[in-house]
């Protein structure tokens, strides 16, 4: 078998948001082990955010103010080489470092997918999925723009904070998003170029079916035989 890594990228504020929601209604990362290289965090390098059993019912400014909140940045940390800094350890390298190798490695990675979307654009994913895979859904993707983030109502500087708390993501998503138009448009390049092949070869076609009709009409015309010939000489 050959397998393939794919994923789906979404508007880090959009992401953050739902994530925000989802803990708010009781949602934990209990079962997540969090491992790299071949080990999860000790309690020092990743300390929780809350305690007793969940995180149900904190705000938003409580969800930004954790300084240990895997929310920030997560799109970057799931799809970087954590083992590049350190895994869970802050203090293997500078905090500048470690994000700088964080993100080249996220958008290396990324790059190296055989396909990935983008949740703002159902539509394109749909098709770069089934242009990649030669595959079909049974029914269009739906854009869905209501969603639980988007019903959040938040000021500026609120916005401000959550695109600085995923700096990371942002820088991730508009290369992303660059990436996914780029390999946007080569499929349809690459569609319209077979589609004129497609259209030159049935053309090709009809007019080799129109010249083969044609002589066939003309073999059905009815020469005189040998015999009225020879008639006809012996007549003259």
């Amino acid at each position: 078998r050959k397998f393939y890594y794919i994923t789906l990228l979404r508007d880090p504020v959009s992401r953050y948001l739902s994530e925000w929601r989802h803990v708010q209604r009781g949602a934990t990362w209990k079962t997540s082990l969090h491992m790299c290289d071949g080990r999860t965090p000790t309690p020092e390098e990743l300390p929780s955010c809350y305690e007793g059993t969940d995180w149900s019912g904190c705000t938003l400014q409580e969800f930004m103010d954790c300084p240990y909140n895997l929310a920030n940045n997560r799109q970057v940390r799931m799809l970087a080489d954590l083992s590049l800094v350190g895994c869970y350890n802050m203090s293997f390298i500078t905090e500048k470092k470690r994000a700088q190798l964080l993100l080249e490695s996220a958008k290396k990675n990324l790059k190296d997918m055989a396909f990935f979307g983008l949740t703002e654009f159902q539509r394109k994913t749909q098709y770069l999925f089934e242009r990649t895979f030669n595959l079909k859904f049974i029914r269009p993707f739906m854009q869905y723009n209501n969603t639980r983030a988007g019903g959040v109502d938040l000021d500026n500087g609120t916005i401000q904070r959550i695109e600085e708390l995923n700096d990371l993501d942002m820088q991730l998503y508009d290369y992303a998003k660059d990436l996914f138009q780029q390999r946007y448009q080569f499929k349809r390049q690459v569609e319209r170029m077979e589609q004129r092949k497609k259209n030159r070869e049935e053309r090709l076609l009809q007019r080799s079916n129109e010249a083969f009709a044609k002589d066939e009409a003309e073999d059905q015309v009815r020469w005189p035989t040998e015999d009225y010939m020879s008639h006809i000489i012996e007549k003259w």
